[in-house]
């Protein structure tokens, strides 16, 4: 049973088929979206393959159609495509559909919190690479945005990452359930949300923040852009 390829098209089916939402027109993104969407990838995709490698994690050929890039299965290249995309029309139908920026006034404590926490967490687990990786870049990844955008967009980003837990929640657990996808647990806390790894919750968190950082950054460039043209 080709259990992974049908969840990634019910991860972007329905996403895809709203881009076209009058208020959303999700789809007039897509010139920044789809660049955002190939760094997310190229970047998850090499650490995907050196963490299979070393056997941090790996697959089971039951669920799969047996296509691979690299060592990689076709349906896991395509999980960096399929989830980027679902996450950040989840982020942009929050922003038309949710005029208050409900999560702003915390934003910025809960993101210094994070960047206090996970480096700790990281050091006294540095020989558990799932962990210590995905906290650091987290961190690292929390201080570039915070570069670049300040706390602005991140109660937006809070928000969209909370109510893209429910179907995270679903795909991992089916994927982690059967499992489609397995953990060795020398490489993480041996944590689990049911069947799921406690670090996929940051792994999910970064993704969707570089997705997005890079979405918005692009975003901003065209519109300084137009700005210019029209000044001009």
């Amino acid at each position: 049973m080709y259990i992974y390829l049908y969840l990634n098209i019910f991860t972007i089916l329905f996403p895809v088929l709203l881009s076209f939402d009058r208020k959303v027109a999700f789809y007039k993104q897509w010139p920044a979206l789809f660049p955002a969407i190939l760094a997310n990838a190229l970047f998850f995709i090499v650490w995907d393959s050196f963490f299979t490698d070393m056997g941090v994690w790996g697959f089971n050929k039951d669920y799969l159609v047996g296509l691979y890039l690299f060592n990689l299965p076709l349906e896991e290249v395509l999980f960096f495509i399929t989830v980027p995309y679902a996450c950040v029309f989840i982020y942009e139908v929050l922003n038309a559909y949710v005029s208050k920026d409900l999560l702003q006034p915390y934003a910025k404590g809960f993101t210094f919190l994070l960047m206090l926490v996970l480096p700790l967490v990281a050091v006294f687990n540095i020989g558990r690479l799932y962990t210590s990786v995905t906290f650091v870049l987290l961190t690292l990844m929390l201080l570039v945005h915070l570069r670049y955008f300040g706390s602005r967009l991140l109660g937006r980003f809070y928000l969209a990452y909370l109510v893209h837990l429910v179907p995270f929640l679903l795909v991992n657990g089916v994927l982690t359930y059967l499992p489609v996808v397995w953990y060795n647990n020398t490489y993480n806390l041996g944590l689990r949300i049911g069947t799921i790894p406690a670090e996929d919750v940051f792994y999910s968190m970064l993704m969707l923040l570089l997705t997005i950082s890079v979405y918005e950054l692009l975003r901003k460039r065209k519109a300084v852009k137009q700005y210019k043209a029209v000044v001009v």
